[in-house]
């Protein structure tokens, strides 16, 4: 009995309250399937598709409808409402799902829509977890380099990027070097496509296009150096690291932008510093 899983099962017995079901006759491992969800006319011998989670009581039941994830399903789900050692999540099932504080990213409320993956706790409890999606979201994405799409945040690797998970199914990363920390967890972000890896997970962007971005590029570039007192103490052959710490831009949309500003003479170049241009 694979608690988790829609299988299809015999009907081995019947009873008043339900019938219960099993892989084979004579096979003692079975299940209950309630009387309100047995279709009428089933006998002996049936069989029928079914998914099968643990009630109230922790005991195996049947169910003939599809919650809205099975495990090691990842997806969106709303937090129905908080207990005291987690949330509860509308799933489409009688009994809600389980999301333990612990396996919590961040604090949810009723109301929230959350991206989880579901698991077996150690008592093979069908819970839901925001942790380790990376692993079980889908690189069968049907974008492509260029593509406009929608994601969700799950995660800040900050050494690697931030992790999305577009349409709340496909795997996919903002590089590292990009600004997020206008972002949150749970958050949805338009993006664009600018790689599909071999493996099939995706690499997005939630800057502009290089033409477009360079205006707020060189317009954020004009504000800092006004919080400069009008002068950069580098220039863009400072290191990626120092240029994305100061400037929150990579090296490239750096160089960019300070191009812009030079030929519209609004900046100085000399002795390894930027300067902004007297009117």
């Amino acid at each position: 009995m694979r608690i988790g899983e829609k299988q299809r099962l015999k009907v081995v017995k019947k009873r008043d309250f339900g019938i219960y079901l099993a892989g084979s006759e004579g096979d003692r491992d079975s299940v209950l399937l309630p009387a309100k969800e047995v279709p009428e006319g089933t006998g002996l011998g049936d069989e029928m598709e079914v998914f099968v989670y643990r009630d109230s009581k922790d005991r195996p039941i049947a169910t003939t409808r599809t919650p809205r994830l099975l495990l090691g399903q990842a997806g969106a789900l709303s937090v129905k409402e908080m207990g005291r050692i987690g949330a509860f999540l509308d799933w489409g099932l009688e009994k809600d799902l389980f999301l333990p504080y612990k396996e919590m990213t961040k604090r949810v409320k009723a109301g929230d829509e959350i991206l989880v993956r579901v698991y077996l706790d150690k008592s093979s409890r069908l819970c839901a977890s925001m942790r380790g999606l990376y692993e079980v979201l889908s690189t069968a994405s049907p974008y492509r380099v260029g593509d406009e799409v929608t994601g969700r945040i799950y995660e800040f690797g900050h050494d690697f990027g931030t992790f999305v998970a577009v349409d709340d199914r496909y795997s996919a990363m903002i590089p590292r070097y990009e600004d997020v920390s206008g972002l949150a967890i749970g958050q949805q972000i338009s993006a664009r496509v600018t790689n599909v890896k071999e493996d099939g997970k995706l690499d997005i962007t939630i800057r502009q296009k290089a033409y477009l971005q360079m205006d707020e590029d060189a317009k954020a570039l004009l504000e800092l150096l006004d919080s400069y007192a009008g002068v950069l103490p580098f220039t863009e052959k400072a290191s990626p690291e120092v240029i994305l710490r100061e400037t929150g831009l990579s090296k490239n949309a750096f160089k960019r932008a300070v191009g812009r500003l030079y030929r519209e003479r609004l900046v100085e170049i000399h002795d390894g510093k930027i300067r902004k241009a007297e009117k």
